[in-house]
């Protein structure tokens, strides 16, 4: 990694580190503790990176991502670590398929979960919780797929 490639990603997380409220520009405002406590992380870390001194490591960064709500993704591409070639997004269908009565078919919520990249460890939280947002009809279709 070049001195370049730091600042420009260091650039882009302090200011999400803003934007996310740390106040990190106060010698006692406590946003670089406050950041590094909520994520598990050192401080030093933290510091590290702000002052353009060194990348943190890939669970440093998993965790900021998580943090800053931005994803994984976004912060190893953008830290030069990887390319958009080496994670591709998932192609999207360009349109809705249709159902067997002529109009657009749903997806099931495992579907949605498998989609939008849901962890397997909280797949059926996520399709509970998603699930409460459907129509009853499609609840009581969805029930089927999740076991209840």
């Amino acid at each position: 990694m070049t001195t370049s490639e730091l600042e420009q990603f260091a650039s882009w997380v302090e200011n999400l580190i803003r934007r996310r409220g740390y106040d990190i520009d106060s010698p006692r405002g406590g946003g670089k503790s406050r950041l590094a406590d909520e994520a598990g992380v050192h401080r030093a870390a933290i510091t590290r990176l702000l002052q353009r001194q060194s990348m943190p490591d890939l669970e440093t960064t998993r965790r900021l991502a998580h943090v800053l709500r931005v994803p994984v993704r976004d912060m190893l591409i953008r830290s030069g670590r990887l390319t958009e070639e080496d994670l591709p997004l998932p192609e999207r269908p360009r349109a809705a398929p249709v159902g067997a009565d002529g109009g657009a078919s749903r997806l099931t919520l495992e579907e949605a979960a498998a989609g939008l990249g849901v962890p397997d460890d909280q797949r059926e939280m996520f399709m509970r919780v998603a699930g409460q947002f459907l129509p009853p009809a499609a609840q009581r279709h969805d029930r089927r797929h999740i076991g209840e």
